[in-house]
């Protein structure tokens, strides 16, 4: 079992940043992928980015590619999101998820992802 505890989130003005952390419990951190999810209200919860468990490979969604940036320090067992140019619709619930399958490829629905965090809440007031 994993423990995930995301931190970072806040208010901040349309054109801020913010950083997410997400510290994992465990000492497998190394060998799951990790990705951002986010659910606004009356929304679906979708991936935001996702990175391998290497690092060497990253996703975006369309929506903040150029924008926001995932990466992971095995060694703190942590996962982050940096957030610049942030945007109105950015706002929403921020989740962390861990994928436990010991394999490269990166996964984007929900279903794939087998540990969750609690949840940060990011406003972006324009």
């Amino acid at each position: 079992q994993v423990q995930l505890v995301e931190s970072g989130g806040g208010l901040v003005q349309a054109g801020g940043s913010l950083r997410l952390s997400c510290a994992a419990s465990g000492r497998i951190f190394s060998t799951y992928a990790m990705g951002w999810f986010r659910q606004a209200p009356g929304q679906e919860r979708d991936l935001v980015a996702a990175i391998s468990r290497s690092g060497g490979s990253t996703y975006y969604a369309d929506s903040v590619k150029g924008r926001f940036t995932i990466s992971r320090d095995n060694a703190k067992n942590t996962v982050y999101l940096q957030m610049n140019s942030l945007k109105p619709e950015d706002t929403a619930v921020y989740y962390c998820a861990a994928d436990r399958r010991l394999s490269d490829t990166i996964l984007t629905t929900t279903g794939n992802y087998d540990y969750w965090g609690q949840g940060t809440q990011v406003t972006v007031s324009s």
